[in-house]
């Protein structure tokens, strides 16, 4: 059924089919670069580019090797067990902030929201090499600001576990804090006071009345701050040392020294849980619109 009303004009009708034109081609812009990189994964040689025999669709010239070899390569392993030790620390952390943050900035006696809340957000705004290098310098030489002067701790982050957490959990908490925020929107104030006139007490209202009704934004920042810490290479760069050498420094390790195809299988692998992550994010989108009574569309 065509959604242009039979009253429509000739220039409402070039627009209404122009614009759909336009939408497909920017589509295809970001997308085309990403469809690439699938089927050459799939190449029989160690070649960033189609074979004679993959244009030919001969299934000589394609192969599971780079799969095989991400599996089997230790190098890319422990690459792998790093993102995965990581990640869900740095996502967990970024949660529990961002969320507390968000609740906290979404009362209107707070002074200077508006401040708070840009500050808290600059990571997404800063340059990300600028970040990395103030983490670095900072995390080299770690110290607590006192009124008497700054109190250096005995110990560096540079080069550690905890380090390169935390770095991707302050770059994780600004999507945390905007997903809630959004969510809180629409929250009804008057829950929280009709629990706490029937005796319940700060921690109960929150887990019982506001968490229940604030979950899809907390999960959906959740996914956003895992996909960050998952996907970063900048920071770890500077903040990490080998030994916490994550799945993007592993690839661009294999960019820039091995000029190995097995990138092509991780990117391939990458792109599937990034989908996969976003369909959930969707899904979450649209049961947060539905518990406020608000239409998906």
């Amino acid at each position: 059924m065509s959604g242009i009303p039979p009253y429509a004009t000739t220039g409402q009708r070039a627009w209404y089919y122009g614009f759909r034109v336009i939408c497909g081609l920017i589509f295809f812009f970001l997308i085309a670069p990403i469809m690439v990189i699938i089927p050459l994964s799939f190449n029989a040689q160690d070649f960033f580019t189609f074979t004679p025999e993959m244009l030919a669709f001969d299934p000589a010239g394609y192969s599971t090797k780079h799969y095989e070899d991400f599996f089997t390569n230790s190098d890319w392993q422990l690459a792998l067990r790093n993102s995965l030790k990581i990640a869900p620390v740095a996502t967990l952390l970024s949660v529990s902030l961002g969320t507390l943050a968000a609740i906290g900035l979404s009362q209107s006696h707070v002074p200077f929201r508006r401040g708070i809340m840009a500050i808290l957000i600059s990571p997404m705004i800063v340059p990300l090499i600028i970040s990395a290098t103030g983490m670095y310098f900072f995390y080299s030489n770690p110290y607590i600001p006192t009124p008497f002067g700054k109190i250096e701790l005995p110990f560096t982050l540079t080069g550690t576990y905890l380090g390169v957490v935390l770095a991707h959990a302050a770059l994780g908490i600004p999507f945390v804090i905007i997903t809630v925020t959004a969510t809180l929107v629409g929250f009804d104030n008057s829950l929280t006071r009709a629990s706490a006139n029937m005796g319940a007490g700060p921690v109960t209202t929150f887990f019982r009345v506001q968490m229940p009704l604030i979950l899809p934004g907390v999960v959906s920042g959740g996914l956003f701050a895992f996909i960050t810490s998952f996907d970063e290479v900048v920071v770890v760069l500077f903040v990490g040392s080998a030994g916490q050498k994550t799945l993007p420094w592993q690839m661009f390790t294999g960019l820039r020294e091995q000029i190995s195809p097995t990138i092509l299988a991780v990117a391939t692998i990458l792109i599937a849980v990034s989908i996969v992550l976003l369909f959930v994010v969707e899904m979450l989108r649209r049961r947060s619109e539905r518990l406020r009574g608000m239409s998906p569309s």
